[in-house]
């Protein structure tokens, strides 16, 4: 489900030069790629190859779900159902050309929150300090019958759904080459 995703470290590679060379704090998520956990900012990688489009979405936990710790009483759990519901329908998050014809065809989420330990971050001074990262990683195939006719993903679905996401990172791999993006509540729409 990841071959076309498998490109995106390369992509990726400058905007993670610049968050080492601007200080941000790092992890490896085992995604390949070094990634700032930063509450507040999620990352979006999106590829359109043929008719297949995949995005995958990696946030810290507390954007989407208001905390990262295990889910112990009712009201954490009970959250954190609701979220996993909110993920498991892409297109209600991220709004597509409806001309492109997209439908989900495979997802996969991850996160320590939904039982995935090896998901948590490994960081031993936060460990020492009493606080983990988690994150919450959303995989997404979908088929597009028109895929031509998709220009745009608008992000804005996603930002009101999770109001804690101020910023969403943007990689794109498209027919017109690849670029980066970043977004916001009040520019939410990438296009291709």
């Amino acid at each position: 489900m990841r071959r076309l995703l498998l490109a995106l470290p390369f992509a990726c590679l400058p905007l993670a030069m610049t968050a080492h060379a601007h200080g941000e704090h790092e992890h490896d998520h085992g995604h390949g790629t070094l990634a700032a956990h930063e509450h507040g900012v999620a990352k979006l990688n999106a590829v359109l190859d043929g008719n297949t489009l995949e995005l995958e979405l990696d946030s810290p936990a507390m954007n989407l779900v208001g905390f990262e710790h295990m889910a112990s009483s009712d009201a954490d759990k009970a959250k954190v159902a609701a979220v996993r519901q909110q993920l498991e329908q892409p297109l209600k998050l991220f709004a597509l050309t409806a001309a492109a014809g997209c439908t989900p065809d495979q997802q996969e989420l991850q996160s320590p929150l939904f039982g995935d330990a090896a998901k948590a971050d490994d960081d031993a001074d936060e460990h020492e300090k009493g606080h983990v990262h988690s994150d919450i990683n959303a995989h997404y195939q979908l088929t597009c019958t028109a895929p031509e006719k998709l220009t745009q993903i608008d992000l804005s679905p996603l930002f009101k759904a999770f109001p804690a996401t101020q910023k969403i990172n943007v990689q794109l791999i498209g027919p017109n080459g690849q670029k980066g993006v970043e977004t916001s509540p009040t520019k939410a729409v990438v296009t291709l």
